[in-house]
């Protein structure tokens, strides 16, 4: 499985199961459970501490009136730019830490200047620091929704309204990945609480299985060269191949610098080492030249560029040895000492359910989301893309183990997921959605205008969330276009 944060918040060496999803905005560090991103720890911390947390009274579940339960939710302010009978913009966390450097950075501030806004950020409950429960346990994490964060948000600007003197000032909510549905549904479900929305690269479908996002991964490379997603493929069907056969183990082991000897005794643990290697793929094309140094993050260098110029270099040997020599640059480049592809391991720090433990960073609570309201799972089964061995049951299979969600529970989830929002048919107003041709996120999302007041703004040739980050001189002209057109229809809108 793969996570939404864009920038993903998703820490652990262990815990490699964070979606790709990644929260575009606000994750600290941007933690990816997947591939060799997920080693990379949190750096974002040290970026924003000029912006001092602050903690807001939330309700434990908004929809019991039988249930007085209260916790204590963060989130920062920026005053700098605010004017009197400016709007108020609200930057959705997701799913991981918030990082105050989006306190400092990012285009909604150069918005925010031009408007004359004040801004926040709150943090999804059940991340970061924000701790409704005592531990991660699943009969906790039934208060973890995208429906109780949403309560969230409305009672957040509720109460900061009054508070602040601010309620009939129009809210503008903004977030990128799985934080952009919120902000979508945001304004879809309270839009009496929030003016209008942008939802940067925003998955607004729920899937049990999400083949497509392999299939973009694929087009993504070959935008790059024609022939690199052929020697990926052509590099994993070798190493499948190599699988059956337990005297290569330890070549395998030395090839791509495991931690221990490769140990396959079940189909999970191929599958979970198969996803391991693609997973670095798979983060690099979603992030791909996306201007994400100011959080932190390490490793924005590598692009689908330079990996397909490894996958080119003839001199490194067949297209299985250069694939093993991008394993090993992205070990390099995270700077950890080998790669822990042990199935076992991540099932023991996937079910640790400690706010300690080495899933808490997010991995543990995006996976229970994902069981339980979205689904997303990005599996091998199309054949129109580059990677074999972690098909669908593999991701399935995951909710059971370690929440004890059945199949038919998942599928029953995902389909009340959709009743309840709409999937593509967003019926609302006032919300704009931005998402990039190289991002795989965009499959799930809207790509072409639902009505006039339900534009969407589709980049090429950017990835996930790329609109959201600072602006720089080597940007395409199209995002830089498409940065513009997003400020002109808030201006717009909020003249009406």
């Amino acid at each position: 499985m793969a996570s939404l944060t864009c920038g993903f918040p998703f820490g652990s060496p262990k815990a490699a199961f964070f979606f790709l999803l990644c929260v575009c905005a606000v994750a600290e560090g941007q933690y990816q459970y997947k591939g060799i991103r997920k080693f990379d720890q949190v750096q974002g911390s040290r970026q924003g501490a000029v912006f001092e947390e602050q903690w807001f009274t939330q309700e434990l579940d908004h929809f019991s009136g039988q249930d007085s339960r209260v916790w204590k939710q963060r989130y920062f302010v920026n005053e700098a730019f605010y004017k009197p009978g400016g709007p108020v913009f609200l930057m959705i966390g997701g799913e991981g830490p918030a990082n105050p450097a989006w306190m400092q950075h990012g285009t909604w501030l150069t918005y925010a200047q031009k408007l004359g806004a004040l801004c926040l950020m709150l943090e999804h409950r059940f991340y970061g620091k924000s701790h409704p429960t005592a531990d991660l346990s699943t009969d906790n994490l039934r208060f973890l929704s995208s429906r109780q964060a949403l309560a969230d948000l409305a009672h957040f600007r509720t109460v900061m309204g009054e508070d602040r003197g601010l309620s009939n000032r129009r809210w503008l909510a903004f977030g990128g990945s799985y934080p952009g549905s919120l902000a979508a549904w945001f304004r879809l479900k309270y839009p009496h609480l929030v003016y209008a929305s942008v939802a940067t690269s925003a998955p607004v479908y729920a899937t049990v299985n999400f083949p497509e996002y392999l299939e973009v991964v694929w087009r993504s490379l070959a935008s790059e060269n024609a022939e690199c997603p052929v020697l990926v493929k052509k590099a994993s069907d070798t190493l499948v191949e190599r699988l059956k056969d337990p005297k290569t183990y330890d070549n395998i082991t030395k090839d791509f610098n495991l931690c221990s000897k490769l140990q396959i005794q079940t189909e999970m643990d191929s599958a979970y080492f198969l996803e391991t290697l693609a997973g670095s793929f798979m983060d690099v094309v979603q992030y791909n030249e996306d201007n994400r140094g100011f959080e932190g993050v390490v490793g924005t260098n590598i692009t689908i560029k330079v990996l397909c110029g490894v996958m080119a270099d003839a001199s490194l040997g067949d297209a299985y040895a250069r694939y093993a020599a991008v394993a090993r640059l992205m070990i390099d480049t995270f700077s950890v000492k080998c790669l822990d592809t042990s199935f076992s391991n991540y099932v023991k720090d996937m079910t640790n359910a400690s706010w300690d433990g080495p899933a808490a960073g997010g991995g543990r609570q995006w996976v229970y989301q994902t069981c339980s309201e979205f689904g997303f799972y990005q599996s091998t089964d199309s054949p129109n893309q580059p990677f074999t061995g972690f098909p669908l049951v593999y991701h399935v299979k995951q909710c059971a183990d370690f929440y004890n969600i059945s199949a038919e529970q998942l599928a029953e989830a995902i389909a009340q997921t959709n009743e309840y929002y709409g999937g593509y048919d967003i019926q609302s107003s006032r919300i704009v959605f931005p998402n990039g041709s190289i991002d795989p996120w965009h499959a799930l999302g809207i790509t072409q205008d639902i009505r006039s007041d339900l534009p969407a703004v589709f980049i090429k040739g950017t990835a996930h969330c790329a609109n959201m980050y600072p602006a720089r001189s080597e940007d395409l002209p199209q995002l830089s276009l498409a940065r513009d057109h997003v400020f002109l229809l808030l201006q717009q809108w909020l003249k009406q």
